[in-house]
Order: C-alpha cells, then sequence, then structure tokens
C-alpha cells in the first residue's frame, strides 16, 4: 500500500497539506466539502502537489514538517524548483523552516515533469549542511522509530474517544487501536468530538483482546497510577517518549475505561509502566487528557513545526539600527534630556541596550524612525 502526502491551494490563497492512501478519493472528498474544517470552509480548492511513500508514519512525518515551511518554501516545492527549494531553506529567513528527516519521491501535482527524487538536509540549528540528492538504498536505514500507536482499552463514551483521536492529531499521531469499544464501533458520538481528526477515526482498528492489539509492537506500555504488586519499569510520558524515539520497532501506549483503568492483568501485558505525575489527593485523568498528556511529550521531538502567518522579514542591518539610535539620540540632546552631562555616556549605552534587544527588522525600525520624525517636525496648526 502506498500513503500520499499532498497540497491543496485553498480559495482564499492559503495552502492545505495533508496525507492519504487513497489520493483520489481524498482529493475529491475535500472537492466536495465531505472533510469539515479548513478546507470546507475555503471552497473552491485546487490539487497542487503530491508525494509517494511506502509507509504511513512517513508520510505524517513528511506532511507535518512540510506544513511548518514557509510559503515560498511550499510554492518551491509545487513548482519543482529545486533550486529555489534549496535556497530557501538555506536562508535566514526559512532557518526555523523544517527539513524533511528522510529522502522524498516528489512529484508535482501538475506535470509529470516535476518528477524528482531529492531531499534537503538541514542540520539541528536548521542551517544546510547537505545538498539536493537523489534516495538511494543505504539511506532506508535513516529514518527514526515510527510514531507511537494509541491503544483504548474498553473505552466507554464515544466522546472520550473522538477528544482522544483530536489530541492525537494535533501531536502527529494517526494510529488508533480499539480493543472491545463497550458501545461498539464505528460510534457517532465520536465523530463531533474528533472535531476534524477523521482521518484518526476512519482508520481506527477494533481487536477482541489487547494481547492482539499490541501483537506487532515489542515496545508496550501501559498507562496507570495505580500499585499493581508486580516488579516493572515506571517511567513519565516524558521519559516514554525518549524511548520511543530511540528505539526500533513500533511502540504502543496503552490506555484503559474511563471508569476503572487497566485491570492486573493487562498492565502484565506491558513491558513498562507509564505514569503521569499528579496530584496524590486527586489522580483521576479524563481519558483524552492521558492520551494528548503521552501524545504531547512524543511531539517535542517529531519537529511538528507552525507555519507563520507571513513571512519573517530579514534583521535590520547595523547601519539601520545606528540611524534610528543616532536620530533618537539627537532629538533627546535637543531637547535636553541628557543631564547631567557626566552621566550622558551611561545613560546613552543604556538607550543602546534598550534598542537592540527586540532584533528590529527593516520595516520597524522605518516605522519608528517615521514616528520620531513626526515628533521632531514642527507641530502643523489646524486649518
Amino acid at each position: 500500500m502506498a500513503f500520499h502526502v499532498y497540497i491543496l491551494r485553498c480559495a482564499d490563497g492559503t495552502y492545505y497539506c495533508g496525507h492519504t492512501d487513497d489520493l483520489e478519493q481524498r482529493i475529491a472528498q475535500h472537492h466536495s466539502g465531505e472533510i469539515k474544517g479548513y478546507t470546507s470552509d475555503r471552497l473552491p480548492l485546487e490539487y497542487m502537489w503530491s508525494a509517494e511513500f511506502e509507509t504511513r508514519a512517513e508520510a505524517l512525518s513528511a506532511e507535518m514538517q512540510i506544513k511548518g515551511w514557509s510559503r515560498k518554501k511550499k510554492e518551491a516545492l509545487i513548482a519543482g524548483d529545486w533550486v529555489g527549494l534549496k535556497a530557501a531553506a538555506i536562508s535566514k529567513s526559512a532557518s526555523a523552516s523544517a527539513s524533511l528527516g528522510s529522502p522524498l519521491r516528489l512529484r508535482s501535482g501538475r506535470t509529470e515533469e516535476g518528477s524528482a527524487q531529492s531531499l534537503i538536509r538541514t542540520n539541528g540549528e536548521g542551517e544546510a549542511e547537505g545538498q539536493m540528492e537523489s534516495q538511494t538504498e543505504g539511506e532506508a536505514g535513516q529514518t527514526t522509530s515510527p510514531p507511537p500507536v494509541i491503544v483504548l482499552v474498553r473505552p466507554q463514551l464515544g466522546e472520550n474517544i473522538g477528544k482522544a483521536a483530536r489530541g492525537m492529531l494535533n501531536f502527529g499521531l494517526t494510529e488508533l487501536r480499539l480493543v472491545a469499544p463497550r458501545d461498539g464501533w464505528p460510534n457517532p458520538d465520536a465523530g463531533p468530538s474528533a472535531a476534524g481528526a477523521d482521518i484518526v477515526l476512519e482508520q481506527a482498528r477494533v481487536f477482541a483482546t489487547l494481547a492482539e492489539a499490541v501483537a506487532d509492537c515489542p515496545h508496550v506500555y501501559a498507562t496507570t497510577v495505580r500499585k499493581r504488586g508486580m516488579t516493572k519499569p515506571v517511567v513519565t510520558p516524558e521519559q516514554a517518549a525518549s524511548e520511543i524515539r530511540a528505539r526500533p520497532g513500533r511502540s504502543a501506549i496503552v490506555f484503559g475505561p474511563e471508569r476503572s483503568g487497566l485491570d492486573t492483568d493487562e498492565v502484565a501485558i506491558a513491558r513498562v509502566i507509564l505514569t503521569v505525575p499528579v496530584n496524590p489527593a486527586f489522580t483521576s485523568l479524563n481519558l483524552a487528557q492521558a492520551v494528548i498528556l503521552a501524545a504531547y511529550e512524543w511531539s517535542k521531538g517529531a519537529d511538528l513545526a507552525q507555519p507563520t502567518l507571513t513571512e519573517l522579514q530579514e534583521p535590520a542591518s547595523q547601519e539601520e539600527l545606528d540611524g534610528m539610535i543616532d536620530q533618537l539620540e539627537a532629538m533627546l540632546l535637543e531637547s535636553g534630556y541628557y543631564f547631567p552631562p557626566d552621566r550622558a555616556p551611561a545613560t546613552r549605552r543604556t538607550l543602546r541596550n534598550v534598542l537592540t534587544k527586540p532584533g528590529w527588522n527593516s520595516l520597524e525600525v522605518r516605522t519608528l524612525r517615521g514616528v520620531l520624525s513626526t515628533i521632531g517636525a514642527p507641530r502643523r496648526r489646524d486649518r
């Protein structure tokens, strides 16, 4: 089975990025407004680009990282402008953009001529350390461990399943497994609570037992706050997330039913106990809240960058900043601000320190200088 990452352009000119295992159907659902949320409020849509991946984990990782790219970088990707894409990745304004952690097999959404296999690698600080290059067999081992599976055992309320799905997708997780849900599956109460996280609910799998649900996972974490009378390692969500990212193979985080949590036999299946440090006088957590805590900790290492509303402007040059400071100092000198004179050097240093802290960009410097010019100009009489 192939998985696809795709980009749509909305009627308001913004871009939407998603992933699916059935590209044609998913695009049709977006066009019809069937998928409620961002795109359904911005119809009509235009399909711009897609890329194919072998696993859902790779597709999800690429989707989350592309979502963090600037508009310029997305448009370079759509156009197949590999030189422009590389330039955007290494420019200062794109230093906060996410880099793809594994090679992309890119395909233009508009022409086959845009097809390419390329990758921009960046280091942890966002500065380029490599070039675009083709995917090779030797690079296959460089992918990180797949995202963890979330397993809900005997969940009672459809609303809680939906809220858990919403929290999962917020932090980049999509694989949900349900063990013997009380009210069966699918559950009509889950959809509204998911608030748009339909992909998680649509792909949820149902199992009769916990052992079947985690059969393919060598690393299983059971969430509980109760003492169990058994010797197992106990970790916090943060520690569990670090282990999951470092270990090869699938990991599962298991949550019990709302009323009672996991029973002793279910905890026994797990290799590790995951416990959230909470108020000992009130240890009850809502199911969705517990899922969110675990998902959030995992997301810290997943590079789920959020796009800025506008392109970040280049910082102002030293010459521009000095010009603004000189203008202000001249106005202050004329107004008699620097008094007594022997304190003037220290006051000037303090003023410079204040004005160099914010990291002004050129537009901000020009705006402030306009303010200063207006303040310093002779006041015009009203006519």
